[in-house]
């Protein structure tokens, strides 16, 4: 019984701690990603910012600045926000120097963290449309996004070879 007793004190006085939400869990998922595109930004100097591998590819600065535009895009239909860009809007910025593109991207990476943690868990299963025609979780809207934001930033690792620099070690975690 003593031993019951102990048992249940040392249960008593232990902290428990809440379970993390699936908001907190995608949150770090979207600030590591952020921080490691920020790696990229910054390990591309600026002159490469204008660097297009052929002349059909988008320049450096165009590919994150792609990538933002989805950011704002998708995470708007994924969070339910409304997106203070224009579809399209920031790969068509006149200035595409490392400084803005940088500001920019860092922004669009902001307003998609911010309205995910302005969620409630229970949004995750609402249903949103994509593009006008891909009906989705807006959960699998956030993952999608997250996929579009990753694979542009990948394509940019040859750009930043291209350029003679070298690109950021892997960010999985």
């Amino acid at each position: 019984m003593k031993i019951l007793i102990s048992i249940l004190l040392i249960f008593a006085a232990t902290t428990i701690t809440k379970a993390q939400s699936p908001i907190d869990d995608i949150v770090k998922d979207w600030e590591r990603a952020k921080a490691y595109t920020k790696e990229y930004l910054d390990a591309m100097p600026a002159e490469g910012y204008a660097l297009k591998p052929t002349a059909e590819m988008r320049s450096f600065a165009q590919q994150m600045l792609h990538l933002t535009d989805a950011n704002y895009g998708i995470g708007a239909a994924a969070t339910g926000a409304t997106s203070p860009v224009g579809m399209g809007e920031s790969e068509k910025a006149t200035d595409q120097s490392k400084e803005n593109v940088t500001k920019l991207v860092m922004a669009g990476y902001d307003f998609v963290i911010n309205n995910i943690k302005a969620m409630d868990p229970a949004q995750l299963n609402e249903t949103t449309k994509l593009f006008g025609r891909f009906e989705l979780s807006k959960a699998k809207a956030i993952e999608k996004c997250f996929e579009h934001q990753t694979h542009h930033r990948g394509q940019t690792t040859v750009y930043i070879r291209l350029a003679g620099a070298t690109p950021p070690q892997e960010k999985l975690f």
